[in-house]
């Protein structure tokens, strides 16, 4: 499974980046304004940063707009992915984009019925919200899975890219399903790392080196 960031924080794509982690970049208008920054200069480097997509939103409602400001984004950098919303107007837009050679990331994806129209007109990525799928007692991962099934049953190449993503146990249910992609804050993938027994078994070595009054260096 690819791991997308959810940031525009350059500082922590940059960490996670050096590390591997980093596959592709997820922004949006909320993101940006969190960053402070003009959204052409912060994609900007972070295109720069990274061989992968960066997905960047459109914020015009018709289709006409989110095309005009599609093509806009796509100026920044050849590795820009097209935000847009999952309604009538930005199927029609994803059509047109996708069919320009346009890399194009369907937005605000909440059923495995949105995924089926999303594939049928070209998006290149597919993002179905989990975590607040998960704030209506509904069950995220599974329209991950009913995607995933879709997808194969008709050999869609479509990647589901799961988003809203909130946990590590998100991450893994994720991976387990067979999304091709998840997109994560910072601070979600740094999570993945602690577990509670790494942690014990590591104060237990060092107790049992000191006792040994032994030096590596």
């Amino acid at each position: 499974m690819k791991f997308f960031v959810d940031t525009a924080d350059v500082d922590a794509i940059a960490e996670l980046n050096d590390l591997g982690m980093v596959d592709g970049v997820t922004t949006n208008p909320s993101l940006i304004m969190k960053s402070g920054r003009d959204i052409r200069e912060v994609t900007k480097q972070i295109c720069g940063m990274i061989d992968g997509p960066v997905s960047a939103e459109t914020v015009a409602l018709d289709s006409d707009g989110m095309i005009a400001e599609g093509r806009e984004l796509a100026k920044i950098s050849d590795n820009i992915a097209i935000k847009v919303p999952l309604t009538w107007d930005g199927l029609k837009a994803c059509r047109v984009l996708s069919g320009e050679g346009r890399m194009v990331n369907v937005t605000l994806c909440f059923s495995a019925n949105q995924a089926l129209l999303a594939a049928k007109a070209g998006a290149t990525f597919i993002s179905p919200f989990i975590g607040r799928l998960d704030d209506l007692n509904l069950d995220g991962m599974e329209v991950i899975g009913d995607i995933r099934t879709i997808y194969d049953n008709y050999g869609f190449e479509t990647q589901i890219l799961a988003a809203s993503i909130r946990t590590a146990n998100h991450m893994k249910e994720a991976a387990l399903i067979g999304a091709d992609v998840a997109t994560a804050p910072p601070a979600v993938i740094q999570a993945m790392v602690s577990h509670a027994l790494t942690d014990k078994g590591l104060d237990a070595f060092l107790k049992d080196w000191e006792k040994t009054g032994q030096k590596i260096l």
